[in-house]
């Protein structure tokens, strides 16, 4: 899984924000008007309700899937929020199954929901045959599910601009993409105001485990804001022994089934699985001491004792 998303950051790397569209790509002749079902169980047509005149992400996913599915979600959320000015009237969503034998709208809904997704983000399903006929034109054509296509699509229906991206990417630069695929957004001459944070000449974080927790764990936890598609991960390591947590961030599938804590987790929070990211040892180590760090600066503030002062002045009264 770790070659996976490796994999997936360095295509992200190398698709560049001005990719050459596929120009005049547009209409029911390029995208099939085929009926699908929403995770409301509303009854739509792919082209007219979800494509039709608009500019649009689109995902492929499977509410199943314990691999790169719930991070790349997990991170469309992060961008999600970078949009909400344009989400549902300028831009939309459209997470597309690739698993509709097993993928109903009440999954769907259920995974809607664990992520918190808003308005202008639509999970379609539909029959098999129609769902891979959409899938297809929009260049997923894998055989296997957990080989399935982890780039996003970008389009605009109006001007038939289409191109891809990778949410694995720089989240800045890939919302940017979306965006400049409405025409008025791309022309308008954008100045950056002089801001003195930008000049601090701040380092890094140089802590190993800090970039792989933006990367493949802040869509699905916190740490000390509390729980989100999975639990609030501040003190995880004064609950949990440094070896469990090694053995579950490594085999999560595993530990569920042969662990009551890691079964009453799963339990908890049943909608998306924990995903297997076929880390190394000492990734899992890096995450740990990462997690351990971020905890211990989370100080309780303590309210001052009251001083001998007070109780002086109460006494004078009587």
């Amino acid at each position: 899984m770790l070659r996976r998303v490796l994999a997936a950051l360095t295509a992200a790397a190398l698709l560049c924000a001005n990719a050459p569209s596929q120009a005049q790509r547009r209409g029911p002749d390029f995208l099939p008007n085929l009926p699908v079902v929403d995770q409301d169980g509303r009854q739509l047509r792919f082209y007219d309700d979800l494509i039709k005149d608009k500019i649009v992400v689109v995902m492929f996913i499977f509410t199943s899937c314990t691999d790169i599915c719930p991070i790349t979600t997990a991170r469309m959320t992060q961008i999600e929020d970078k949009l909400v000015d344009v989400l549902g009237r300028e831009v939309f969503i459209v997470s597309l199954t690739v698993d509709p034998e097993n993928d109903t709208p009440e999954r769907l809904k259920a995974y809607s929901k664990a992520f918190s997704t808003g308005p202008g983000w639509t999970f379609v399903t539909g029959k098999p045959a129609d769902i891979r006929e959409i899938n297809s034109k929009l260049g997923e054509r894998s055989k296997v599910l957990s080989e399935h296509r982890n780039e996003i699509v970008l389009g605009n229906d109006i001007t038939g601009e289409w191109q891809r991206d990778n949410v694995m990417g720089d989240l800045a630069r890939v919302t940017t993409s979306i965006r400049e695929m409405d025409p008025k957004y791309r022309d308008q001459v954008r100045q950056v105001r002089a801001n003195p944070g930008m000049n601090t000449g701040l380092a890094m974080g140089t802590q190993p485990g800090q970039s792989m927790f933006k990367k493949i764990c802040t869509g699905c936890h916190t740490i000390g804001v509390g729980d989100k598609v999975g639990p609030d991960l501040r003190g995880v390591t004064e609950r949990r022994d440094r070896a469990w947590l090694v053995r579950y961030l490594r085999d999560p599938r595993g530990m569920t089934k042969r662990d009551p804590i890691a079964r009453a987790l799963a339990e908890k929070f049943p909608v998306v699985p924990m995903p297997n990211m076929a880390l190394s040892e000492q990734d899992a180590e890096d995450l740990i001491s990462y997690l351990h760090d971020e905890t211990a600066k989370l100080v309780e503030v303590v309210p001052p004792a009251r001083t001998g002062r007070h109780h002086h002045q109460h006494d004078h009264k009587h």
